[in-house]
């Protein structure tokens, strides 16, 4: 199958399987729960991500990144944890938000500039890295999602007007507990990515460490999640408060590698 028809499968599957959730989970009849199928349906179209994102990144005969492969890379991994986390919370409401993204995502490689091959790739610092990197942005990713989802079931609820939809979600107070392990898992990540780019630049990008945007940005990023962890552990921050520090943050995050390469690759083309 050309690589082409691969993402359009992909993405056109991921958008259907949403659309059978989003009716589900907003229809009054099925008490905001989706089919039981549903969870199982979703590994068709991440086989098909998967396949594509092999092929992308080790069909070269090295490893291939950029900003398009970044981004479903993290889209990828969004989906995988959100399907592995079904099997211990009700999360339909909240896979009618990742499920849109990752249908999204597996068509941004195709619209932006190929990927390029890495060098120093087979590096096992290098690798760390990248592990530690893209997991944090999918948790951090995750966690944007579920901080705006829960501003919204905030503010319905005290209208006393809860959709469907809402309904299908966890108790709020679930869902805040949710919310900070998540940003606590992705903290850590994040704090072995800059560990390991720091201590070991030279071995992972060929030269030593440079203060640049993107590193900035990095540590920007993780002085607001750690601030935020702080302020939750020490003044009991939550609401309001704790969004706007999520999405301060994951803004941050966004900026110092993503907005960097969409710059470097769409705009400039290098």
């Amino acid at each position: 199958m050309p690589l082409i028809l691969l993402h359009l499968f992909a993405a056109s599957l991921y958008a259907a399987l949403g659309f059978v959730l989003l009716r589900a989970v907003a229809s009054p009849s099925t008490v905001g729960s989706a089919p039981g199928w549903v969870r199982w349906a979703v590994l068709i179209p991440f086989a098909a991500h998967t396949w594509l994102l092999r092929d992308l990144v080790f069909g070269a005969g090295g490893m291939a990144l950029g900003m398009g492969v970044v981004v479903s890379i993290i889209a990828w991994l969004s989906v995988l944890i959100y399907w592995s986390g079904s099997f211990f919370h009700r999360l339909d409401g909240l896979q009618t938000l990742v499920i849109p993204v990752a249908s999204f995502a597996a068509l941004v490689p195709v619209m932006v500039p190929p990927p390029r091959l890495v060098e120093n790739a087979a590096m096992p610092g290098f690798r760390f890295h990248l592990a530690a990197s893209m997991l944090a942005y999918s948790l951090f990713t995750i966690a944007s999602l579920h901080a705006m989802l829960m501003a919204v079931q905030e503010r319905r609820l005290r209208e006393g007007n809860p959709s469907p939809l809402l309904r299908s979600l966890p108790p709020l107070l679930t869902m805040e507990k949710l919310l900070f392990r998540i940003i606590s898992a992705g903290f850590a990540l994040l704090t072995l990515s800059l560990a390991s780019g720091m201590l070991f630049s030279e071995q992972v990008f060929g030269k030593p460490l440079q203060f640049n945007h993107k590193t900035v940005f990095g540590i920007l990023s993780w002085l607001i999640f750690g601030g935020l962890l702080l302020g939750r552990a020490l003044r009991g921050w939550r609401g309001r408060m704790a969004l706007r520090w999520t999405l301060a943050g994951f803004f941050a995050l966004v900026l110092a590698y993503i907005g960097s390469r969409f710059v470097l690759e769409v705009i400039l083309r290098r």
